[in-house]
């Protein structure tokens, strides 16, 4: 086992080939600072995007379920995917007798056209029922009032809109207050609410009324887009969504595999957004990868040319009693040296790109789930893997080293 002595000896040694030879170690170095940077700022991302759907998720509780046609995402679904069909005002009275099930509020969406100020933009519409079922909603903080009221059931041609309305000029010339008059398809509501912050563009700028204003707007009467339902206390979630299928595709005298519905819990729907950002992170980690190999690459070519050069100098210290596993040593933890270096200088320069992309996608798109994340076993993997990865291409060129014969290596 090697002696502390013997390691800062090694580490001394490393450095002073290092700058010896500047250009070339940092010309080799940016190959493997250039993966780790993308490798750190890459996890990072998907880390804090993960971290911030699984805070939206716990606002939503483990006890929802959320019922939807045809696609995953209801009407807004497109693709070829079970055919949309709306969910029926008998299918909501089904549902809610399930055994578990403790409230169902239903509601539809609708993308509208907003006028406020004498400018006109597109957003989601929302309809919600506002009967005591309406506390589902209020959990996940969507009719949560930060000024004026929440929305109530008697509020017709009245509206409670989006946090972002009431905070920015991105969208229209004046920020919204409550009282203010917008148009809605041409007709005019008052505002009587705005929501609370959510964290992302979207929701945040939404516009919510009741659902009979709505259905008169729209002419929707009878036709919902999703059932939000929330299970009684100690009731088996999982068993819940079942018996709801079962209900459903009852109802809808549909086989089980071919519905034109969906029933998902909380649970699935953290786990579907965690498995397609695993698999969008892994395929980008891959590409950066790509880089790492090239940077090892270029390690080994350094280290092959520095073994050719220091031939003579091989020679002397194995004339002097140097063994074959110190010079193999020697060679190994310079390469792993340059591969260290280059990790300590891409960790700190994907931290920063990290937050850079996290600042501008968050500018850009008006959202607060876009952060980066850096966690101690995130350091320490990448430090960690750029050191192995330089004394992986070190390795034959070290054993070269440590192979040569004395007097052959003082000949040349």
């Amino acid at each position: 086992m090697m002696k502390v002595d013997e390691i800062k000896s090694y580490i001394t040694f490393s450095a002073r080939s290092l700058f010896k030879r500047k250009l070339r170690s940092w010309l080799t170095i940016i190959g493997i600072f250039i993966g780790i940077a993308a490798i750190v700022a890459l996890i990072s991302l998907g880390q804090g995007l993960q971290d911030a759907i699984n805070s939206q998720f716990e606002l939503l509780g483990t006890d929802k379920i959320i019922v939807t046609p045809g696609g995953p995402f209801g009407a807004l679904s497109v693709g070829s995917g079970p055919k949309s069909t709306k969910i029926t005002t008998d299918e909501v009275d089904a549902v809610k007798k399930v055994k578990g099930v403790e409230l169902a509020s239903y509601s539809g969406i609708k993308m509208g056209r907003i006028e406020f100020e004498n400018r006109q933009r597109y957003t989601f519409v929302f309809r919600i029922v506002l009967d005591r079922s309406a506390v589902i909603f209020e959990e996940v903080g969507s009719l949560k009032a930060i000024a004026g009221r929440r929305l109530r059931e008697e509020d017709k041609y009245k509206v409670q809109v989006g946090y972002l309305y009431a905070n920015t000029t991105n969208y229209f010339p004046k920020k919204m207050r409550p009282g203010d008059s917008i148009k809605i398809e041409g007709i005019t509501f008052e505002v009587v609410g705005i929501s609370k912050k959510i964290g992302n563009s979207q929701d945040d700028t939404q516009v919510y009324m009741n659902i009979d204003t709505f259905d008169e707007i729209y002419g929707t009467k009878g036709a919902y887009d999703y059932i939000f339902l929330k299970v009684a206390e100690g009731s088996d979630v999982k068993k819940v969504a079942d018996d709801i299928k079962k209900t459903l595709r009852k109802k809808r005298n549909e086989e089980e595999g071919k519905e034109t519905f969906n029933v998902q819990t909380s649970e699935q729907l953290v786990q579907s957004f965690k498995t397609i950002l695993d698999i969008v992170q892994a395929v980008l980690i891959a590409i950066a990868a790509i880089s790492l190999m090239v940077g090892g690459v270029g390690i080994m070519n350094t280290m092959y040319t520095a073994v050719l050069e220091r031939t003579s100098e091989i020679g002397v210290m194995k004339a002097i009693g140097a063994k074959n596993i110190q010079i193999l040593l020697l060679f190994l933890f310079e390469s792993g040296f340059i591969g260290i270096v280059g990790g300590i200088i891409g960790v700190l320069l994907g931290i920063g790109l990290s937050q850079i992309a996290a600042f501008a996608a968050g500018q850009a798109l008006g959202t607060d789930l876009i952060k980066a994340s850096f966690s101690p076993a995130l350091i320490a993997g990448a430090l960690g893997f750029s050191f192995l990865a330089g004394c992986a291409s070190g390795v034959l060129p070290a054993i070269q080293a440590s192979k040569m014969k004395p007097v052959d290596a003082l000949r040349k």
